[in-house]
């Protein structure tokens, strides 16, 4: 995933949440599951995880 790409959350048929990464034209890059994703943000210490 490219440094600072904006994440859109979606769901699964399964109903997980997903987290999505499109590229300029708007194809899929990236999927991972929430669960995953956030996990190596709290590890990294992310911008985002870290007012929490």
């Amino acid at each position: 995933m490219a440094k600072g790409a904006k994440r859109t959350t979606h769901r699964s048929v399964s109903g997980s949440k997903l987290y999505a990464v499109r590229d300029a034209k708007g194809r899929f890059v990236d999927i991972q599951t929430y669960k995953r994703a956030h996990g190596q943000d709290l590890k990294r210490k992310s911008k985002k995880e870290s007012g929490k």
